[in-house]
This record gives C-alpha cells, structure tokens and sequence, in this order.
C-alpha cells in the first residue's frame, strides 16, 4: 500500500512546513517506544530480552534525538510565510509504537507486536528516504535509522521463535491482525468524525433557517415596549410561586 502511495508520500514530504512537523512527530513517537521498551527491560525475566531490549531502547531514544535535531534545524530555515494549502499529514509514520503495552503483556505478544511494528517502519522508511532526495540530511538520517530497524526487525522475529517455537508464527498473524484493526478503528473514528461534520452542517443551513424565518415572524407580532399586566395577576416578590 505504501509503494502505491508513493506519489502522495512525495506530495506530503514535498512542503517544507508538513516536513517540519512529520519530523517532530517522529521524535516524539520514538521517544515514547523508547521509554517503552525500557520499561519491558525492567520487567522482562528473560536476561537475553532485557540486553537486547536495552539496546533497542537506546536506539529508540538516539532516533528520536536525530528527528528532534534535524526538525530543529529545518526550522531555522523555516521561510517567513507558508505556502501549504494543506497543512495536515493524511499519511501515517513511524512505527505505531502508540499502541504498545507493557505491564502485564508476555515476552512473546511483545515481541510479535515489535517485529510487526518494526517490519511496517522499515518498509516506510526505505519509502521516506527516497522521497527525501532533495534533502541530504533528512534523507542521512532516514539511511542511518533504517538499518537500525531492519536489526530490530531481526531480533525480534528470532527472539520470538526462541521463546514460542511452537507457536511464533500464530503469534506474528495475531500481532498484524490486531495492528490492522486498531488502523481500521482510526481510520472509521476519522470517517466517522467527517461524517458527523457533513451531517451537522447540513442540519445547520437547512434547520436553523427555517426558525430564524419563524422567530422573525413571531417577532413582528410581539408589541414594542412595555406591556401592562392585570392587577389580578402580580403576586409578592417575596414569593418563588
């Protein structure tokens, strides 16, 4: 699906504003799957997970510096007034690591979850890196981080067949299953967001026009200025009744 949204990937690294802000966001994304993955460091029993866990993290966290770094410094070059006619990113990055759990999953969904999500970052990457042509450094930095993610990509699939021989391949399709779904489930929230704009909207311009007309109507009919009541009907301020 990536390789078929070349073009559009293209278009979206192509402005200088949503490149900016792609890069920040990635920043932030490793970030987060570093502390992550430092927290399954701490709670893995398994010694050989936890050095490489480590390792992973660190990767993790020195990604995140890079991106950090890099949209730093784009920013300083940022022109006075944008261009953009579309600010947004209608493609997603990164690894998806948002959807990660730690305290209280096995060693073997974690690890299934990683290659899955590493497996998908890898693929985006190589996309990313050849869009980025015109930039050298941006372009650096994806070739640098790529070929940390084809290691992550690696471990994790053997590491998992070490601890679910039997099974590790079941656990693979249940890790991607469970990635497609939760994109499935944004992907209606945002349908469903639009929708609801579209539907509010039409409720708007085709309801509230015809009580304005009514309220204007009803409006000519009311007298100006005070109006007197019968003395019959006053009753003690005092009273709520």
């Amino acid at each position: 699906m990536d390789r078929m949204l070349r073009p559009v990937h293209r278009w979206v690294w192509g402005d200088f504003d949503r490149r900016v802000r792609k890069l920040i966001a990635f920043a932030k994304v490793e970030g987060d799957g570093g502390r992550d993955i430092l927290r399954a460091a701490e709670v893995t029993p398994d010694p050989l997970l936890r050095r490489l866990y480590l390792e992973h993290a660190i990767d993790e966290l020195r990604h995140a510096d890079l991106f950090r770094q890099r949209g730093a410094a784009l920013l300083q070059l940022r022109a006075s007034h944008s261009t953009t006619l579309f600010d947004s990113n209608p493609l997603p990055g990164g690894h998806g690591l948002d959807d990660l759990a730690i305290d209280g999953e096995p060693d073997h969904r974690l690890l299934a979850f990683l290659h899955v999500a590493e497996k998908a970052a890898a693929g985006r990457f190589a996309i990313y890196r050849d869009v980025v042509d015109d930039d050298p450094p941006t372009r650096a930095i994806f070739e640098e981080i790529l070929r940390d993610e084809v290691f992550h990509m690696n471990y994790t699939y053997t590491q998992l067949a070490r601890v679910m021989p039997e099974s590790y391949r079941r656990q693979v399709w249940r890790a991607r299953g469970s990635r497609l779904w939760k994109q499935y489930l944004r992907l209606a929230a945002g349908a469903g967001g639009v929708m609801g704009g579209a539907v509010l909207t039409v409720v708007y311009f085709a309801a509230l026009a015809p009580f304005a007309w009514l309220a204007r109507r009803a409006q000519r009919r009311e007298p100006i200025g005070w109006t007197p009541i019968r003395r019959e009907d006053q009753h003690s301020p005092t009273s709520q009744y």
